[in-house]
């Protein structure tokens, strides 16, 4: 590649966590502030972040969810009244103790998450059945106080969204927090074109305080899992802790059944992984703030520019579309293009022009083709669907290839340590197993799937009878 702009990004075979970090910083998504672990979304980076919360804003409405906003600051009473709940988010707590100069009576936690918050909101809501159901949710930030930090994996302040529901019956409530997982899990594979495994979580993985939690867990590029959305069974233990109870149509007074679900920026930091490669980014056209980029060839040539900003014009009805007029040079603008991952390449010079023609690159293959200009539209249209098919199919036989068997715990050691990748294995149910296969391998129970297997009658680890299939893998 011509003027290589990415002459500084690690392979991802040499180092892939410092690949990971290089693409971050040159693709330009994030900036480090003064505070570490807190980063700026530069606008490539946030544009991502919009375009995933527009259309997952979309699909949450379909299903008669409403956007609210509730405080950031969250009493300590208010979040010392769930025990589980407060226990598990503890160590990850920042505090406000001062109002100005003034010291405050009661410290206000920073939200971490908003149950309590939501809490105690319906119960002073919700008084009937009538009231019921309350499918909420809102897009805000939250702030975890991390020890070791990543851009958009791990950071100690994160944009996110936290739909919580209230339900007059268990079944209500158990319907929509499967229902929200598979929103979740359509929505990764539709439009970050990431395969995901949808399941369960085991008693010693669920959220503090739940019934059950439910994931959907991706698998990275370097066969690392990453759970990318989660939903929440939080059945009335939420409810008898904060007083959330309505009168029923039996006038009967009754505990509601709440549910809690949210995904955050981690997505992108997904997406980096997923689908990347050495040369930086590749977006799905789906989440590419720009899906087509143009590049004028000897624009300074009579005629050039012009013919590149009528082509910008026309390509807009159908793309997000944008022009490189810099005067930076085509091979330089052709290397931040696949940085920056952009799905589809125009290129138009003085020949291209004659010929009514012009050459399209495919970010996700590299592929060029010449196509004539009166067909410019149709073709940006079918290679944009065909990027967007590709990309998943494409991530979906990566995630198949790496996802293994083992039936004996020699045959588990050996996988974890050789071939990195989901393992899927028998279990016996204890958490004092999974805690031991944890501390000899470094995998963790990354969830119980629906779509469930008998590999064997017994335990991958203990050798005691195998209650359920699960995934293992080491994760982010």
């Amino acid at each position: 590649m011509a003027d290589k702009k990415v002459e500084a990004i690690t392979s991802m075979e040499e180092d892939f966590a410092q690949w990971y970090t290089d693409t971050v910083v040159k693709a330009d998504l994030t900036g480090y502030t003064s505070v570490k672990g807190f980063m700026v979304l530069k606008p490539a980076g946030y544009a991502i972040w919009e375009l995933i919360q527009k259309q997952l804003d979309e699909r949450f409405k379909a299903t008669g969810v409403e956007n609210v906003y509730l405080p950031m600051l969250i009493p300590e009473g208010l979040l010392q009244k769930e025990k589980d709940h407060v226990e598990g988010f503890a160590p990850e707590v920042a505090w406000v103790t001062h109002g100005g100069l003034n010291e405050l009576q009661e410290k206000l936690c920073v939200r971490p998450t908003s149950e309590t918050l939501f809490c105690d909101f319906y119960q002073k809501d919700i008084t009937s059945y009538r009231d019921l159901p309350k499918v909420y949710n809102q897009w805000c930030s939250v702030v975890r106080w991390e020890k070791e930090t990543r851009p958009f994996l791990r950071s100690r302040e994160f944009l996110w969204q936290e739909g919580h529901t209230a339900h007059a019956t268990e079944e209500e409530a158990q319907e929509r927090t499967i229902q929200m997982l598979n929103v979740y899990a359509d929505f990764c594979e539709e439009v970050l074109a990431i395969p995901v495994v949808k399941g369960q979580k085991t008693e010693k993985e669920k959220f503090a305080g739940a019934v059950a939690t439910y994931t959907i867990e991706a698998l990275m590029h370097d066969g690392k899992a990453l759970q990318s959305g989660t939903s929440h069974n939080f059945g009335d233990g939420f409810a008898k802790a904060f007083g959330v109870q309505f009168t029923d149509k039996d006038n009967q007074l009754k505990y509601v059944h709440q549910t809690s679900w949210g995904v955050t920026t981690r997505l992108i930091g997904a997406i980096i992984m997923v689908h990347g490669d050495d040369n930086g980014l590749k977006l799905p056209p789906r989440v590419a703030p720009v899906q087509v980029m143009i590049v004028p060839i000897q624009q300074k040539k009579e005629g050039v520019l012009e013919k590149a900003e009528e082509l910008c014009e026309r390509l807009s009805a159908i793309s997000r579309v944008k022009v490189d007029a810099t005067d930076k040079s085509p091979g330089f603008k052709f290397a931040e293009c696949e940085m920056r991952g952009v799905p589809l390449r125009v290129e138009i010079g003085p020949r291209d022009i004659e010929n009514n023609q012009c050459v399209v690159v495919r970010r996700d293959t590299g592929e060029k083709m010449t196509v004539s200009i009166d067909e410019l539209e149709n073709k940006v249209v079918e290679l944009l669907e065909t990027i967007q098919k590709d990309m998943l199919e494409t991530a979906r036989a990566h995630r198949d290839s790496h996802t293994y068997t083992a039936v004996t715990w020699d045959e588990f050691k050996d996988t974890i340590e050789n071939r990195p990748g989901f393992i899927k294995a028998m279990w016996c149910g204890e958490t004092e197993c999974e805690e031991n296969i944890k501390a000899e391998t470094g995998a963790s129970t990354r969830c119980m799937p629906f779509e469930q297997e008998s590999l064997s009658d017994v335990c991958v680890c203990c050798g005691k009878p195998a209650k359920k299939m699960v995934y293992f893998g080491r994760a982010y």
